[in-house]
């Protein structure tokens, strides 16, 4: 598949406050897109633990020159915030990233109004969210999973009517087989894919070894295998839980630094997005006919 050109020019705006109830510090988001260009597709974009708004400047960028306009919080769990497993709040984090995404959703019109030309140009017919790792699950409560509590009783549903579809990066799988440390710390992990219902673009690395689950790479497959239809499964076998350093580069935790690799999975998600909101389904296409040339470098799934 062609890389997406990263001369086209982008315009980011940071910070800019959304309305909140309930949350001990202001939800602030960033948001990227191309300088020109009518009827952009939304990306709503959740981080992993820790990481902010100013994080995943790989994939956000090559998603903006690709023509989306991409809004990124910064959750409560993110390092500047100093939340740790021992405040009270952290136990309530899973819930206020959903939240978050909410207020987003709901206040788009308002976020984008400050951002110059941007309100007359986004399409908020063609929404869309995306998340890795925690911010994949979180992603996932908004396209229909719930969470299971310590009796398998699923929680309430969280999706919101604005959405379309979503891609799911890395995302925590089923809560059968999470580790003490993530019992005790991470309850929530628990995810209940049975009722996920709308379309979703579930990306995993072949090599992506959970330290919060017994189990192997396979974990990360589930949001795939264990929800119902439309879904697509992306899985890059040498991928590890960064796939390539997604989160930045030179980061510390990737642990399989490879430029080519990030580039691949930001366009991988452009390629559905642009497929699947009904814009373009040519990129996807070339996509499907690379994997089939990769000789099992990347693999593809439907169902």
């Amino acid at each position: 598949m062609p890389s997406t050109p990263l001369d086209r020019q982008l315009v980011s705006v940071k910070p800019l406050t959304v309305p909140t109830t309930g949350r001990s510090a202001p939800l602030q988001v960033k948001v990227t897109a191309p300088v020109e260009g009518e009827k952009l597709p939304i990306i709503v974009f959740s981080h992993g633990n820790a990481w902010s708004m100013d994080g995943y400047e790989p994939l956000v960028d090559r998603w903006a020159a690709a023509g989306f306009a991409v809004v990124q919080p910064t959750h409560l769990d993110s390092r500047r915030n100093r939340i740790g497993f021992d405040d009270p709040r952290f136990a309530s984090i899973w819930r206020m990233r959903i939240a978050d995404l909410h207020a987003i959703l709901d206040h788009l019109g308002d976020i984008f109004d400050q951002v110059s030309s941007l309100p007359a140009r986004a399409d908020h017919n063609r929404i869309a969210i995306v998340g890795h790792s925690w911010g994949a699950q979180t992603t996932g409560a908004l396209l229909g999973a719930r969470v299971l509590d310590a009796a398998d009783t699923p929680g309430e549903n969280f999706s919101h009517p604005a959405v379309k579809a979503g891609a799911l990066i890395a995302a925590t799988g089923a809560g059968d087989s999470l580790t003490p440390f993530a019992v005790e710390h991470l309850p929530f992990m628990r995810p209940d894919y049975s009722t996920m219902s709308m379309p979703a673009l579930v990306i995993a690395g072949g090599k992506d070894q959970s330290a919060m689950s017994t189990r192997g790479p396979d974990w990360f497959t589930d949001a795939y295998h264990l929800s119902p239809p439309p879904k697509r499964l992306f899985s890059i076998a040498d991928g590890e839980h960064t796939l390539g350093g997604i989160a930045g580069e030179a980061v510390n935790e990737t642990t399989d630094e490879d430029p080519a690799r990030v580039a691949l999975v930001a366009d991988t998600v452009s390629a559905y997005l642009l497929d699947i909101l009904g814009l373009d389904a040519t990129p996807w296409q070339a996509l499907k006919k690379q994997a089939t040339d990769s000789s099992g470098t990347f693999t593809i799934n439907t169902k």
